[in-house]
């Protein structure tokens, strides 16, 4: 077993359970450090919504996923948690949280299990490939280290959070073994709106001495940033339509940064506008400021005469508009529109706001692309490498944050264990495994 996130402790859970003996190595101190990290605002162990609307949130793929959440989903995540002691509720937004909102007694309860099951842990072992004899190789505080084993599964985690593990350095490994391989990708993220135009004569200067095209800046306005970075936009609802024809229309909240946008309904859309900006160079959404008022209404109370009164103070008296939102009219709209009443009305209910770049990898909540499901059996096991079986965030799925993510890292962790413990017990059994 090498990787000792969620999908790997799964995993091993299933093994050890089989009856296999299992050693579990990971890179790191300790185990479990994204999901201690991503449960200090509380832990979000899942969604309580109907499984045909679960399921549809992995996207392109649900077809794959669909049959494991069916043995490991939502219900049976909870009822494996109140096996470790751990009981669970449904939050107003229908996600689900252990009753203290914690991680660390949830880890705690499962790594004692996991102990009494015999398993072994490993740690600072960082996997290096396979040898000539099919070894897994370990580099490890006392050098090099050569472990044999019949079967393996690996749960590497994705390339987001590189400090936590999760640094994708197993992608040429699996590459060399003829793996198929998606990019990993940004998901869950946040994006870079573009600055100001830098001026042609700049732009020709730079691209004299560096050789090549320099990057488009990003980020808003100084005087926006120095405002309204870290602020959220709350009550406002994003639309967006692709040029691949998926949509998206949704109320949340979400945040300024000091050069885009982030926060949970950024992220929600992320993987569309990823996807955009990756076949079309740009994307361009709309946030409505007031989702609670219809366009009738602000284009009244825009045209309500305001006297001496400031249009700032027009529109904060009459529609509760100022801070942050207001901010974003003035960024986003010249002179000529904030003073058009029409126009205004039309951006306080859709101002387009325009991101060219996905923020780098590492900072992402998640990653997609990874190890192809085309190239697994129906057990999650490599067709190019019997015997050594894929779980987790380094597989090519992704969905979104509310409990979704952890979901399917459980399930794929089930489905891992248990094939490999199937495996394994033919290879001890002196079977053929792969009948």
């Amino acid at each position: 077993m090498v990787g000792g996130g969620p999908a790997g402790l799964m995993a091993a859970e299933q093994l050890a359970r089989a009856g296999v003996a299992v050693h579990l190595f990971d890179a790191m101190p300790t185990v479990g450090r994204k999901f201690l990290l991503a449960g200090k605002g509380g832990l979000n162990l899942t969604h309580s919504e109907p499984f045909g609307a679960f399921a549809e949130r992995y996207g392109p793929r649900q077809r794959w996923l669909q049959p494991l959440l069916q043995d490991f989903g939502a219900a049976e995540l909870r009822a494996w948690a109140l096996e470790l002691g751990i009981e669970t509720f449904v939050g107003t937004s229908g996600r689900v949280f252990p009753s203290d909102m914690k991680a660390a007694p949830l880890l705690r309860a499962w790594l004692q299990r996991l102990r009494a099951l015999g398993v072994r842990f490993h740690m600072r072992h960082r996997w290096l490939g396979w040898d000539g004899q099919g070894g897994l190789r370990f580099q490890s505080p006392s050098g090099p280290v050569v472990v044999a084993a019949s079967t393996v599964v690996l749960a590497l985690g994705g390339a987001s959070w590189a400090r936590l593990g999760s640094d994708g350095a197993w992608v040429p490994l699996l590459a060399e073994c003829g793996a198929p391989l998606a990019p990993l990708r940004p998901a869950n993220c946040g994006f870079d709106v573009p600055a100001a135009d830098a001026g042609e004569t700049r732009r020709e200067f730079l691209q004299e001495i560096m050789g090549r095209p320099p990057a488009p800046p990003v980020g808003w306005t100084r005087h926006f940033a120095e405002r309204f970075a870290g602020q959220p936009f709350k009550s406002v609802a994003i639309a967006f339509n692709g040029r691949d024809g998926r949509a998206f229309c949704r109320r949340g909240e979400f945040v300024a940064t000091a050069t885009g946008v982030e926060g949970s309904l950024v992220y929600a859309v992320s993987a569309l506008l990823r996807d955009e900006i990756e076949a079309h160079g740009s994307a361009t959404f709309t946030v409505d400021l007031l989702p609670d008022h219809s366009p009738e209404r602000v284009l009244a109370e825009v045209r309500h005469p305001r006297g001496s009164r400031s249009l700032s103070s027009h529109l904060k008296g009459r529609l509760g508009l100022d801070g942050i939102k207001m901010g974003l009219l003035h960024e986003q709209l010249g002179k000529d529109r904030l003073n058009d009443p029409q126009a205004l009305a039309q951006a306080i209910k859709a101002v387009p706001v325009t991101v060219v770049a996905a923020r780098p990898l590492d900072e992402a909540i998640s990653t997609a692309g990874g190890v192809a499901f085309e190239g697994l059996d129906t057990h999650l096991m490599l067709q190019a490498r019997p015997g050594v079986f894929c779980a987790g965030e380094m597989l090519d799925w992704e969905a979104p944050t509310g409990g979704y993510l952890l979901t399917a890292c459980m399930a794929t962790g089930v489905r891992a264990g248990q094939g490999a413990a199937r495996w394994a017990g033919a290879v001890m059994a002196g079977s053929d495994p792969a009948a």
